[in-house]
């Protein structure tokens, strides 16, 4: 039986899976991945014909320069696409991105993905909190990790990020993971950032200079999930500027 692709029979029973990918010589798994009929052996055949597309792409290239295959392994199939979705967010979830060359973070990762059972309390019994101060939201979802130090979590919510001229109208800018609250800072300027990586679009971005706002600890813990709009992409917000 061939291992590069399902035979129609087995493509008709199995419906959506999920898969990973591994090297054969460490086990190490590289990417996680969802589909149907014979998307998992697709990557290879795309290797040979694109291998600079993508980091996924290289390391199935460099495998196969060595004389090695990519190591196919299917984690659950007979799933709904639906299903899928979860099983391979809650996969990539587990191994975490930076083990991965998965360029995107699971489906629902930020109001369903992987947290600590502090983190799950957090998220549900929460109060919410109403701001009076003008203030920018600051969310790090993309960049928080368990565990920082908070001089860590300063570095990563003080910027860099595209504004405008309201920028200087917020006394205080609230880091925010998941919804809830994690530090506030108090503004004391803004100086010009460059882009983190080359692939982001606008290289124009600023960060602030600031300080822990003991004055305002309050709202450390506290929920501004009503202030945010299901589904937006911005990371910023402004509250009362």
């Amino acid at each position: 039986m061939s291992s590069t692709q399902f035979p129609q029979s087995v493509i008709e029973r199995i419906g959506f899976y999920v898969y990973t990918l591994a090297d054969p010589t460490t086990g190490k798994v590289f990417y996680v991945g969802k589909g149907t009929g014979n998307r998992v052996f697709s990557h290879a055949e795309a290797a040979i014909a694109e291998p600079l597309e993508s980091d996924k792409l290289s390391k199935i290239s460099h495998i196969q320069a060595n004389g090695h295959s990519v190591r196919h392994e299917i984690i659950r199939h007979g799933m709904t696409e639906q299903e899928a979705f979860e099983v391979e967010s809650a996969l990539i979830d587990y191994i975490g991105l930076d083990g991965l060359s998965n360029r995107v973070a699971g489906h629902d990762m930020d109001t369903r993905g992987r947290m600590s059972a502090a983190e799950i309390i957090a998220l549900y019994e929460s109060p919410s909190v109403y701001i009076t101060e003008p203030v920018l939201l600051i969310i790090v979802n993309r960049l928080f990790r368990r565990n920082m130090t908070p001089q860590e979590l300063y570095e990563v919510t003080r910027g860099n990020w595209v504004l405008g001229e309201r920028r200087r109208k917020a006394r205080y800018a609230l880091s925010v993971y998941r919804g809830i609250v994690r530090e506030v800072y108090r503004i004391s300027g803004w100086a010009p950032s460059k882009a983190r990586s080359p692939e982001q679009k606008r290289q124009s971005r600023w960060r602030f200079e600031g300080e822990v706002a003991r004055e305002l600890r309050h709202y450390v813990g506290g929920s501004v999930e009503h202030y945010l709009t299901p589904g937006a992409q911005s990371p910023t917000k402004y509250i009362n500027c």
